[in-house]
């Protein structure tokens, strides 16, 4: 992963300090998208001309596909800036009602590196809301676009952005009734995708580490399906425990030192922890019903896990050692695969409910249910690190015999924008990154 080292001095003269700035509320309904002009950054010669209209692209491929912005044509601009030292002006920009404007530049330096420079605008109280300059590897002017992206995005909604992360997910190829699955890695915007595992042994819910360096996963190895760690860096796969029975559905603590899975003994599923540098194991639930997809709390003091202990699967909470279990779902329907929002504030779920199937959130306590998506199968809920956007994937309904295809789809809390992933294959079981450090 490339250094890249940013300047934050740069401009900060400038920067807006009213009291009035504009600003997107992301936190309410759903509200129209703030227009933002967005000119080609200037390159400072011919050899960095493509990385500049790409680094320009990214950035409007990204606050577009968030849903809060408009993305203004750059037919209509009138003025044409021949340096990020030009102050705009605000009367040309305003006859376009662009609320926002972005300036940039790239410069090529010596050694292969690159050095980006921005300032975002605001374009009806005509002064600056941020400047940076960044300097990196050439060929890493992608992340540029995504940091750039989320510095304007939390810059005007006050919230994390979310574009400088990956994905980790499950890519399929093959027949129906021998799929082939593969683990595969992604930057969120479906780019950069890297496959991981040669596809032998049918994979299924990776899930990152906190520090990104590790990915926990279900293999069924030689058909017994047992929990496994993926190592970032050496490529290595390292197995978690040799216990006697089946183990699946892992994910990492908070703190990266214990995954939380589901165990099965003699028939019977419940929840357990393991330590990662002890190798002891916890067992969390007792109970003959089956306890399964556990998630922690974002400060790892909850657990909330499924279990048909009710007679029907359901949604429970419990303290982060086992005890004061409480159901909190109560709505019609089963309900599976519960996930704690980063934020803390939101569990999201999948629920099926007379034949179909719907992804939804509710608080904590139970209380606020809504459904957010549904089709004939979605599955596997999981946040991005603002926990204001969820990733999910849908499968079509069959047609002519033949299974529909599976892909990855965004949307947020709000229950609008919902965007489709491409990925080249089909793709299921997303799980999204922290920001890249």
């Amino acid at each position: 992963m490339y250094k890249i080292i940013i300047f934050l001095t740069v401009f900060s003269c400038m920067i807006n300090t009213a009291n009035a700035e504009l600003r997107i509320d992301v936190t309410g309904a759903k509200s129209e998208p703030m227009p933002i002009a967005i000119p080609d950054f200037i390159p400072s010669n011919q050899d960095v001309n493509d990385t500049a209209k790409n680094i320009t692209k990214v950035i409007s491929d990204d606050l577009k596909n968030s849903g809060l912005f408009e993305i203004l044509n750059q037919n209509g601009f009138i003025q044409k800036f021949s340096s990020i030292e030009q102050r705009p002006n605000f009367n040309d920009w305003q006859a376009i009602n662009a609320q926002a404007l972005i300036q940039g530049a790239v410069e090529n330096l010596k050694d292969g590196k690159i050095k980006v420079s921005f300032r975002l605008w605001d374009v009806f109280a005509s002064s600056q809301m941020e400047g940076k300059v960044m300097t990196t590897k050439s060929d890493n002017w992608r992340r540029i676009a995504h940091i750039i992206a989320d510095a304007v995005y939390k810059r005007i909604t006050g919230e994390n952005g979310y574009f400088d992360t990956r994905i980790v997910y499950i890519a399929e190829t093959g027949k129906q009734t021998k799929k082939i699955k593969r683990l595969a890695v992604m930057d969120q915007d479906g780019e950069n995708i890297r496959i991981l595992t040669d596809g032998q042994d049918m994979i299924l819910t990776p899930r990152f580490s906190p520090n990104m360096q590790k990915i926990t996963y279900l293999s069924y190895y030689k058909n017994n399906p047992k929990v496994y760690i993926f190592d970032m860096e050496t490529g290595k796969q390292e197995l978690i425990g040799n216990f006697p029975g089946m183990t699946f559905a892992p994910r990492f603590s908070p703190d990266g030192k214990s995954v939380i899975m589901s165990m099965a003994l003699n028939g019977n599923s419940d929840v357990y922890l393991m330590n990662l540098t002890t190798k002891k194991k916890q067992r969390l639930t007792n109970h003959p019903a089956i306890d399964t997809s556990p998630s922690f709390s974002p400060d790892g003091k909850q657990i909330t896990f499924n279990s048909d202990r009710s007679g029907t699967p359901q949604i429970y909470v419990m303290n982060a050692d086992g005890s004061d279990v409480k159901r909190i779902s109560f709505g019609n329907g089963k309900y599976a695969t519960p996930v704690w929002s980063p934020r803390g504030d939101y569990i999201a779920f999948t629920k099926i409910y007379e034949g179909n199937f719907y992804i939804g959130i509710m608080f904590p306590d139970g209380s606020g249910e809504r459904q957010l998506a549904s089709g004939y199968l979605v599955e596997a809920p999981t946040w991005a690190p603002n926990g204001r956007v969820l990733m999910f994937f849908r499968q079509d309904p069959p047609e002519n015999g033949k299974p529909g295809k599976t892909k990855l789809y965004t949307i947020d809390i709000t229950g609008y924008n919902e965007r489709i992933v491409d990925t080249p294959t089909d793709a299921s079981d997303p799980a999204w990154s922290p920001l890249l450090p």
